[in-house]
C-alpha cells in the first residue's frame, strides 16, 4: 500500500520513477506541485462510479476529486447521485447524474453514448472508473475516445466462475491499476495477466484532522458515554463496522466469553439496517454466554473519532481478509490498540506488537488472548503505543498522501511532469 510497507510486499508494484517523473510513492499533500501552468489547459478527470451515498470507494472519489480542484485542475463526477453530491458541489467540483452503474443490459448502451457525449462537451482528458459496470462502459468510451484510462481496484471480487472473472477483468484493462492495498495487488497478479509496471499500490487515506485525539473534546466522549450507558472505570472493547456476519461479531462474542474472569463493556458499533435477523441472532448468542450485561450493539454512531476515544482497545475480527482495513488505520490515527486478524489489508495496516496485535482468523481463543494482552497493559505502554499508532497513521495513511499519489498517476497518463519531480 505505501513505499514503506508494514509487511514486506511480495511483489513490487512501484516502479521507482514512473513516466513522466511523477513518483506516486511520494509522500505529502501540496497539491500546488501538480497546479498546470498559467498558459496551459487544466486538464479534465472524469470520475465514474455506481453512486455517492456512503463507503469507502465514494469517499476515495470525493477526496480526489476536492485534492483535483485544490490543484487547480478539474475534476467531475458520473453517479447515480446520492447525500456526498453535496460535497462535491461544496469543493467546486462538477456532478453529474447518470445510472452508470445500473447493472440492466438494456441501458448499457444509453449510458455509453451518453458518456463518450459527457467527454467531448467537458473536453475530458482521463476517465477513472471505480467500479465493475461504469468500468465496463468507461473502458469503451475511452477506446472510442482515445483517451487514458484508468482503474481502482478496491476490494476482492468473487470469480466463481469463468463469466464471473471475465466481468470483473475490465479493472484490469486501465492504462493505470490502481490496487487499495499490496494485498490487493498481490490478488491481482495471482488472478489476472497484468503487467506490473501499469500496476500502482496506493492505500485509502483517512481524515487525520477528523481523526485526532487532541480535537476530541470531553463533551463529545460524554455525550457518547452517556448515550451508551457506560459504566465508569471499566475498560471499553469496540468493534466498528457493518453487522453483518463476515465482519466477525459472532466471534468476537465467542472470545468475550473466554474473558469474563476480567471487567469490560463491550460496544458493537456500525449500522444494522436490513440485518435485523442477523442482530437478533447476535443479541442471543450474546445471551447464551450470558454477556446481556456487557455486550452492547449500539447501531449506527455519527461522532466515530469520540467513540474510537471511548474505546481502551479496537477489535476488527473479519473472517475473511479486509481489502484495506480502514477501521485500522482510524483506530491508530487516534492513539489506539487494535486486535485484527491476520490476513488481508489488516496484515500491512498496523505494526504487530508496537501498534497491536494480530490474531488467527477465525480463532476465537487467539481472539480473546489478544484482547486479554491489550486490556493489561500499564498506562505508560498505553501511552507509547498511542505515539506509535498515531505517528505510524499519519505516516503512511493520510488523505492527503492518498490524493497525491492519484494526482501523480494522472500526471503519469498525460505525460505531465509536477513541479520539483
Amino acid at each position: 500500500m505505501d513505499e514503506t510497507p508494514v509487511n514486506e510486499a511480495p511483489i513490487e508494484a512501484t516502479p521507482e520513477r514512473p513516466v513522466g517523473g511523477a513518483d506516486p510513492n511520494s509522500t505529502g499533500g501540496d497539491f500546488e506541485a501538480f497546479r498546470p501552468p498559467s498558459d496551459g489547459k487544466a486538464p479534465t478527470v472524469m470520475q465514474i462510479l455506481p453512486n455517492l451515498r456512503s463507503g469507502g470507494v465514494e469517499r476515495g472519489a470525493v477526496d480526489v476529486a476536492r485534492a483535483l480542484i485544490s490543484a487547480g485542475w478539474n475534476a467531475i463526477v458520473v453517479s447515480g447521485g446520492g447525500p456526498m453530491v453535496h460535497e462535491l458541489d461544496r469543493a467546486g467540483a462538477t456532478h453529474i447524474t447518470l445510472p452508470i452503474g445500473a447493472k440492466n443490459p438494456l441501458k448499457w448502451r444509453a449510458n455509453f453514448d451518453q458518456l463518450v457525449d459527457l467527454t467531448y462537451k467537458h473536453n475530458v482528458d482521463i476517465l477513472h472508473a471505480r467500479s465493475r459496470v461504469p468500468a465496463w462502459i468507461g473502458w469503451r468510451a475511452a477506446r472510442k475516445r482515445h483517451l487514458p484510462f484508468v482503474t481502482t481496484f478496491h476490494g476482492r471480487y468473487s470469480d466463481s466462475n469463468p463469466l464471473k472473472k471475465v466481468y470483473n477483468s475490465v479493472m484490469i484493462r486501465g492504462d493505470r491499476v490502481i490496487a487499495i492495498s499490496h494485498y490487493i495487488a498481490e490478488e491481482i497478479t495471482r488472478r489476472y495477466d497484468v503487467d506490473a509496471d501499469r500496476l500502482r499500490v496506493i492505500p485509502r487515506g483517512v481524515d487525520l484532522d477528523l481523526h485526532d485525539p487532541d480535537r476530541v473534546s470531553a463533551e463529545r466522549m460524554i455525550k457518547l458515554a452517556n448515550q451508551w450507558r457506560l459504566p465508569d472505570g471499566v475498560p471499553v472493547v469496540m468493534l466498528p463496522g457493518r453487522v453483518t456476519r463476515w465482519k466477525g461479531q459472532e466471534l468476537l462474542i465467542d472470545a468475550l466469553a473466554r474473558l469474563k474472569d476480567q471487567p469490560f463493556h463491550c460496544l458493537i458499533v456500525g449500522s444494522h439496517e436490513g440485518k435485523e435477523s442477523y442482530k437478533a441472532k447476535l443479541e442471543a448468542r450474546i445471551a447464551r454466554h450470558g454477556l446481556t450485561p456487557y455486550v452492547h450493539i449500539v447501531g449506527n454512531c455519527t461522532d466515530m473519532p469520540a467513540a474510537y476515544k471511548l474505546a481502551d482497545v479496537v477489535v476488527s475480527a473479519s473472517l475473511d481478509p479486509e481489502p484495506f482495513g480502514r477501521v485500522i488505520i482510524e483506530a491508530q490515527a487516534m492513539g489506539r490498540p487494535v486486535v485484527a486478524s491476520n490476513h488481508g489489508g489488516a496484515a500491512e495496516s498496523m505494526l504487530e506488537g508496537q501498534t497491536g496485535w494480530l490474531v488467527e482468523p477465525k480463532n476465537a481463543a487467539a481472539l480473546a488472548d489478544g484482547i486479554r494482552e491489550a486490556l493489561a497493559m500499564t498506562q505508560d505502554d498505553r501511552s507509547r503505543l498511542s505515539d506509535v499508532a498515531i505517528a505510524h497513521a499519519r505516516t503512511h495513511f493520510s488523505r492527503e498522501d492518498m490524493c497525491a499519489r492519484t494526482l501523480a498517476v494522472y500526471c503519469e497518463v498525460l505525460g505531465l511532469t509536477p513541479e520539483g519531480s
